[in-house]
């Protein structure tokens, strides 16, 4: 009997470790290190020995039976770090928080404090991806290591890089800004002295603008980059591929609207259309007000307050109130990108008018076809035949691809798991809440409750 017998050798997937597993033991063999070590080696097992554990299995083989013992142990490969982009300058404006008087007024005349970069200022650089440190095996075979990723610059406007690409700088003087898509971009900034009205009129800028005081009714501002009013903005366009930062609040008066392609922070919302493709945050409430958001809607401020109108969010509605005593009706929607569900609206209203036009059609063929199988149809009536019949075609194959669209959408309705609605106060009855394609009904009040998907339906926990 050989010890190959009564000995197991195994190794790990990864030939990182060895483990010995001594099935039986009679005593009839004599048992040493150097044995062991020749059994090991049998199996290819030469790096890593454990030979004090060795000596301990060969002193005493009888405490080891039926053990899987780890005998040998290699170096495990230490894997390369991916390569990053590291911000040299703060793209983020610097926080200043407004100033309460005496009575819980608040003095909205301070600003966020811009960022401003100088032409040839460094922004940024590339660091590389590191190669990693090879491991060893137990059976002596050198483990490669898995070299990092290399990251890439995303330039925007008015930036360069160095001939290496290892750098980025500013070519303009003006203010470093993150747009879509995490580019880097240097924007000079417009600013405007007061409101604006007939004296400035309309404004449309590529880069950031300021305005140190209101936006009156009618008028229309559009930025490439940022847009900050300090004061507040009645029944006007704002537009921003940026973020839009509103000291007071928005006064729409069902008129305009304020679309923002990062976030938008502002003090109350008011009878107004809001969109951004972030987050919509709110320091005191949301009233009678169309708002859409691809993150997060949060209305978190001393009243916190949501009544009438509809919001949506991708992810997130936070509030502290909702609804009120009066049961005006209020829709919170959360769970699926906002324009997703107008663009579902849209199809079916496009698929309904399409189906119409597509019996209209018919019938008319109809009847073309049985002046025709009769022989009563005249030159113009044959070459009307033939454009309907295209004209029916292209109906059906528009058809087709609206249900298409509907039923990806409706899909992607359905992948709402993550998406909840939280009230830290109260939630009146008149409320309306849809998390993807499931709706409920508050009937009565209900206080600190979150909102979720659960099981196929909206389910009510305590917050």
């Amino acid at each position: 009997m050989s010890l190959e017998d009564v000995i197991a050798v195994n190794l790990s997937q990864d030939k990182l470790q060895a483990f010995l597993e001594i099935q039986e033991w009679d005593g009839s063999m004599t048992l040493t290190v150097d044995s062991l070590e020749s059994l090991l080696a049998r199996h290819r097992v030469k790096y890593g020995i454990k030979r004090d554990l060795l000596a301990a299995i060969a002193a005493n083989p009888q405490q080891y039976v039926l053990k899987k013992t780890l005998v040998a142990e290699g170096d495990a490969p230490v894997h390369g770090e991916n390569g990053r982009i590291e911000y040299l300058v703060e793209t983020e404006p610097e926080e200043i928080s407004p100033l309460e008087t005496e009575g819980g007024r608040v003095d909205f005349r301070q600003i966020r404090r811009l960022r401003n970069v100088l032409k040839g200022q460094k922004l940024a650089q590339r660091i590389p991806p590191t190669e990693g440190v090879p491991g060893k095996a137990v059976t002596g075979d050198v483990i490669e290591p898995k070299k990092g990723k290399e990251a890439f610059f995303k330039l925007g406007k008015n930036v360069v890089t160095d001939e290496a690409k290892n750098f980025i700088y500013a070519a303009i003087d003006g203010l470093v800004t993150h747009t879509d898509g995490d580019k880097i971009n240097v924007f000079p900034v417009y600013e405007v002295n007061g409101d604006v009205d007939y004296r400035v009129g309309n404004i449309d800028f590529v880069g950031n603008v300021v305005v140190r005081g209101n936006v009156l009714p009618g008028f229309r501002i559009r930025a490439s980059g940022d847009i900050r009013i300090v004061g507040g903005v009645e029944a006007a366009e704002l537009e921003a591929e940026g973020s839009i930062d509103i000291t007071a609040g928005i006064l729409g008066q069902n008129k305009g609207y304020v679309k923002s392609g990062k976030s938008i922070r502002v003090n109350f919302i008011q009878d107004a259309n809001v969109e951004s493709k972030e987050d919509v945050v709110v320091s005191q409430s949301i009233l009678h007000s169309q708002v859409r958001a691809g993150r997060n809607v949060i209305c978190q401020g001393s009243k916190g307050l949501i009544v009438g109108g509809v919001i949506q969010a991708g992810e997130q509605i936070v509030a502290r109130t909702v609804g009120n005593a009066m049961a005006t009706p209020t829709v919170l929607e959360a769970g699926v990108l906002p324009e997703l569900r107008q663009e579902l609206n849209d199809a079916r209203a496009k698929w309904r008018e399409a189906r119409e036009n597509l019996d209209k059609t018919g019938k008319a063929l109809q009847i073309l076809d049985q002046m025709a199988a009769v022989g009563n149809l005249s030159p113009d009536r044959m070459a009307m035949r033939m454009r309907l019949s295209s004209t029916k075609k292209s109906l059906e194959q528009e058809i087709a691809q609206l249900q298409e669209r509907m039923m990806e959408i409706e899909k992607s309705l359905e992948d709402s798991a993550k998406a909840e609605i939280r009230v830290t106060s109260v939630v009146h009855a008149g409320t309306k809440v849809v998390i993807g394609r499931v709706v409920r009904f508050v009937k009565d009040p209900v206080r600190m409750v979150k909102f979720r998907l659960a099981d196929g339906d909206i389910a009510m926990e305590s917050v």
